[in-house]
């Protein structure tokens, strides 16, 4: 565990949400494992999902449920992700969204699922089921913390963050949650996120919004180079700040508010990658130079995701050959090696494709055993860049995923 983990802010209270957690018993040792968020009627509400093609039965009908109608609730569950579970999996899960709906009084559309745990085992949909009039009846707008403890799985702590913003004299909140900390890779991590706001926003530009939020937060984050199956990331706006809806993508209240959402997910992916399974080292990637930013990411990727460069990493040895390797194999067309330079933090490693003079193994130890780590790589054939953060792979990345389910 890397030793800048932060606790999470105080979590401030958003007008218009409330939430419980609790345990249903879906853990064999007793913990929070369920939680609920309730957003106010007439709340705007958008998502991003994973893109693996076996993504879990709660993905399938969020994204069908979000289609038809404005959620009202979210049901969450850790301890099983109700994934490879074919049609067993989507009745089960449905079968919960109608017992919430049911007793709530609004229809099943408009409960979104979200499920994060072991994939191939059936849902517990009677615990779960048993559990939710306890759920329901203790909402309360103060509970972010319990639902950020709730919905981890290997996590070692919570993550979350509230910003608060002044728009037209009136005061927004904005707080965010997260849970991740295995199989992280772009194309949304294995992670949930749920953000809340009581600012006002028209859908397309929320929907805007969240994605150039994750493009540069969750979709720009490595641990182990794996993608879930039931990833997601939800953005909540009820309106309830008393500010005008938002309509106009251009104006000065747009962007404060997608500037502060775009924070508050990098703060959050972040967190996710400084507790990293196992994770001892925070290393920032910056890719500049390159003709394309797509180019800028292929780069970074090769490198936080090379198992050599990532032990290297733990072991605080400064092996720069590999990182060298791994720029050379990410597959860019007519890549000139003698133009590429090689920092870690402000130390100079490699100077035009070869190690520079100013070099000396002894700085690069020094460098390397730091907790946070920056390397920066100049390709010096365009204009474009980009920055990824990943982290180290240690003895206990391997201990903690091998027995994941004993």
């Amino acid at each position: 565990m890397s030793k800048k983990l932060r606790e999470a802010d105080a979590l401030m209270s958003v007008k218009g949400i409330s939430l419980n957690a609790l345990s249903a018993g879906i853990y064999k040792k007793k913990r929070l494992d369920l939680a609920l968020l309730q957003c106010h009627k007439g709340s705007v509400v958008s998502a991003v999902f994973t893109k693996n093609v076996f993504c879990a039965a709660p993905v399938i009908i969020s994204r069908n449920h979000l289609a038809t109608i404005s959620p009202q609730y979210l049901l969450i569950n850790a301890g099983n992700a109700n994934a490879g579970t074919g049609k067993a999996g989507l009745e089960n899960a449905l079968s919960t969204a109608k017992y919430l709906a049911d007793y709530t009084g609004c229809v099943k559309e408009e409960v979104l699922l979200f499920s994060t745990g072991v994939i191939g085992e059936d849902l517990p949909i009677d615990r779960i089921k048993s559990a939710i009039p306890d759920l329901v009846d203790g909402l309360d707008k103060d509970k972010w913390d319990i639902v950020a403890q709730a919905i981890l799985t290997t996590d070692t702590r919570i993550k979350g963050i509230s910003k608060r913003v002044l728009i037209n004299d009136k005061e927004v909140t904005i707080t965010g949650i997260v849970k991740g900390s295995g199989m992280i890779r772009p194309d949304m991590a294995t992670m949930l996120a749920f953000i809340a706001t009581d600012a006002s926003v028209e859908k397309s530009l929320l929907n805007n919004m969240l994605s150039y939020a994750v493009n540069r937060s969750f979709n720009r984050i490595i641990v182990d180079g794996d993608t879930s199956t039931n990833d997601a990331c939800v953005l909540l706006c009820t309106g309830k700040s008393g500010i005008e809806r938002v309509r106009d993508g251009n104006s000065e209240e747009y962007r404060l508010l997608a500037n502060t959402v775009t924070d508050i997910c990098i703060y959050l992916a972040k967190e996710i990658v400084r507790d990293g399974e196992g994770a001892t080292k925070f290393v920032t990637l910056e890719i500049n130079g390159g003709n394309t930013e797509k180019e800028c990411i292929v780069v970074a990727e090769s490198i936080a995701m090379s198992p050599l460069v990532k032990t290297a990493l733990f072991a605080s040895d400064p092996n720069w050959g590999r990182i060298l390797a791994a720029i050379g194999r990410s597959g860019l067309r007519n890549l000139d090696i003698n133009l590429v330079d090689i920092y870690i933090n402000d130390l100079c490693i490699v100077y035009k494709g070869e190690k520079s003079e100013q070099y000396t193994e002894e700085q690069g130890s020094e460098i390397f055993k730091n907790d946070d780590i920056f390397i920066k790589i100049n390709l010096n054939r365009g204009n474009n860049n980009t920055t990824i953060w990943t982290c180290d792979l240690s003895y206990d990345y391997v201990k903690i995923n091998a027995e994941y389910r004993t």
